[in-house]
């Protein structure tokens, strides 16, 4: 009798283990995931409206694209850093150092097509009068960027990053640009 109790309890041991599924994974490694995230840094500080998307291509590697706009004039004095930017797109590619799913520590390499005002000071000296000249340009840079990415079971998304570029096509006085601020999202 007792035999066969401990046969039925090996069987039953070993059926399970069979059956059984490994729930240790949060992510799946299988999906792409889509991530909408707001630069906080960029509308608090300066005046701009930067909202970026980003898809996830495996687990170690994303790429993505952001859109600023600056919101409203800048002529009354402005906010000091990069003022002189009214638009741009960026186009980014990123690699994670991590053991997570597409975040933790990350390098990214970008592009960043951008428009704006560069300021003119002009002395007229039949009136005595300062005069300001203002001419809109569009240029290219090439940039690299590094930071942090960290992202809770739900979704939420708070990155940190920064990075500098260059521009390629010299429309303009300013030869270089920056990226970074610190982010807030969700990934789905």
């Amino acid at each position: 009798m007792k035999k066969s109790y401990l046969i039925l309890l090996v069987i039953a041991l070993c059926s399970s283990s069979m059956f059984s599924q490994d729930n240790t994974v949060s992510m799946s490694t299988t999906k792409n995931f889509n991530e909408l995230k707001l630069n906080m840094t960029n509308l608090i500080g300066f005046k701009w409206f930067d909202v970026g998307y980003e898809r996830t291509i495996n687990e170690e590697s994303s790429f993505g694209v952001g859109l600023l706009t600056r919101i409203g004039s800048d002529r009354d004095g402005g906010d000091g850093l990069d003022e002189y930017r009214t638009f741009s797109v960026t186009p980014y590619y990123r690699h994670f150092f991590s053991q997570k799913y597409a975040q933790g520590f990350f390098v990214e390499g970008f592009a960043m097509v951008h428009s704006g005002e560069d300021e003119f000071y002009e002395f007229d000296p039949v009136d005595s009068s300062d005069n300001y000249r203002y001419e809109k340009f569009t240029d290219l840079a090439i940039g690299v960027s590094a930071g942090g990415k960290f992202v809770t079971k739900r979704g939420f998304i708070a990155e940190i990053y920064l990075g500098i570029g260059r521009d390629m096509l010299d429309q303009s006085d300013i030869e270089v640009v920056g990226r970074g601020g610190i982010a807030l999202g969700y990934r789905f």
